[in-house]
């Protein structure tokens, strides 16, 4: 069975050499293309329309990557949602991370990498780049600042080792010990305590305050 995903896209040409890019890829296929988010909800009325990923532009009309991914997060949470533009920015990756997307690709990006992203997001739940996490470092860099005093316990401390590893909130949960529902409550307190929404800054916030080992 393959994993299947739908391309939102209004470039129309982009829209269908990714799917033909995909078809060869063995183990995803394409649902349908939409041109905007509005288009989008339409089509997801319809149980038989939701996949698995969905590849999703920036920059559109009528409805905009960064309204439709906080609108996926709110009403079909379970899609995951990779980043494809042009827009190599700071301000947006981490605005498109914080909105719900899983991963973030640039639309230059080679077909394996494609393949690869799509490949870890369904089975790691997430994928970025070398350059998206150098984006993200300098893009954090500012909100970091002046925070390293606050204080975590010790058992925060170690939660944060694991972050900047590819390994699920189980297998921390494993490897700390404890139960997952423990390490959830080590992940929202850091959340609160650092002003943080996602894994990927509590990462670099790890990384920049010396707390990776």
């Amino acid at each position: 069975m393959k994993f299947s995903i739908v391309i939102v896209d209004d470039h129309v040409l982009i829209a269908k050499a990714l799917r033909s890019i995909i078809s060869n890829f063995p183990k995803f296929e394409v649902l349908y293309e939409c041109e905007n988010g509005k288009e989008l909800q339409q089509k997801l009325t319809n149980k038989k329309n939701i996949p698995n990923i969905i590849l999703l532009d920036i920059s559109m009309p009528v409805m905009d990557g960064f309204e439709t991914a906080v609108w996926l997060k709110l009403h079909h949470p379970d899609v995951r949602i990779i980043t494809l533009s042009m827009d190599n920015g700071s301000d947006s990756v981490i605005k498109m991370i914080r909105s719900g997307s899983k991963g973030y690709l640039l639309k230059n990006t080679h077909p394996v990498e494609l393949e690869r992203a799509l490949i870890s997001v369904m089975e790691k739940g997430s994928y970025y780049p070398e350059w998206a996490v150098n984006s993200l470092f300098s893009g954090l860099d500012e909100q970091l600042h002046g925070k390293i005093e606050i204080s975590l316990s010790e058992r925060e401390k170690e939660f944060l080792q694991y972050t900047i590893t590819e390994m699920s909130y189980k297998e921390i949960s494993q490897k700390m010990f404890c139960s997952p529902r423990t390490v959830e409550s080590y992940r929202d307190s850091l959340f609160e305590k650092l002003g943080m929404k996602t894994r990927v800054g509590l990462a670099v916030y790890a990384i920049k305050n010396g707390l990776a080992s």
